[in-house]
């Protein structure tokens, strides 16, 4: 864990959101530190999407300030808030699904690649963003698939695309929404493995289910129950703690915390 900079490169301070008569986020408070990986696990229904998505800029919260690298972002549309360095995955794949592997990689690398918008201009070959593209096919080990369509693929090489896609433009706080969901174990070792060196010497929230994938990841833990945050710290001190025992029905999240890495 990297923490080069005494300013949070992401902090939430008393976020609130309601969604009809509920209110799905309530007073969220966290920061996360520069090179920091931060999981965010909860039961379903915790509002732990709805706070990926006050965070990214496609919802605004009701109360509370948003700190991107000390900067305020609450509200800001979600471009704006890319190209101030957050980008974020879902958790259905949002790829091109009739563009080439390396043609999804190549759009998602030409904003940062100093390429912008003119529809009387044709993009060549041979641009700094093919080359960029073909060094992030190989680090995702996509190599062999470079002229597939994206809907061709399978779902672990699809989840692969969706994460290159996220980092290809070089922001420096990423958001992983369930990027393991439905791989198999050995899938998912090959993933954590990946998310680890395409987020090596940046800023990593993730929300994940798989216990055993948080245990591994992360370098803290927060725990969203019912829209709060009720425990924020490392997942030893997190595993031992009784109120997310008793959020997760206690023996479940006890023995699944047992199998997990160091349990």
């Amino acid at each position: 864990m990297k923490r080069a900079s005494t300013v949070p490169a992401l902090e939430l301070r008393g976020v609130s959101k309601r969604l009809g008569r509920t209110e799905v986020v309530r007073g969220a408070a966290f920061a996360v530190e520069n090179g920091e990986r931060v999981a965010l696990i909860g039961p379903n229904g915790a509002g732990k999407s709805t706070l990926f998505d006050l965070v990214s800029g496609r919802l605004a919260p009701d109360r509370g300030a948003i700190m991107l690298h000390g900067r305020p972002v609450a509200g800001l549309p979600p471009h704006r808030i890319n190209r101030l360095g957050l980008a974020r995955s879902f958790q259905i794949n949002r790829l091109f699904e009739r563009l080439s592997v390396f043609e999804n990689l190549r759009c998602a690398l030409l904003w940062s690649a100093g390429c912008r918008y003119a529809f009387w201009r044709l993009l060549g070959r041979g641009h700094d963003a093919d080359a960029r593209a073909e060094a992030l096919l190989e680090r995702l080990g996509l190599q062999q698939r470079r002229d597939v369509p994206a809907a061709d693929l399978s779902y672990a090489e699809q989840r692969a695309l969706e994460i290159g896609v996220t980092v290809a433009g070089g922001a420096s706080v990423i958001l992983l929404d369930e990027p393991t969901a439905g791989m198999s174990r050995s899938e998912t070792a090959r993933f954590v493995a990946l998310i680890r060196a395409l987020t090596q010497g940046r800023t990593l929230l993730v929300v994940e289910h798989d216990l055993g994938v948080v245990f591994e990841l992360a370098d803290r833990i927060a725990v969203l129950v019912r829209g709060e945050v009720i425990a924020f710290d490392s997942p030893a001190a997190v595993r031992a703690d009784p109120r997310v025992q008793e959020a997760y029905l206690g023996t479940a999240f006890a023995a699944a915390a047992r199998r997990a890495p160091g349990g």
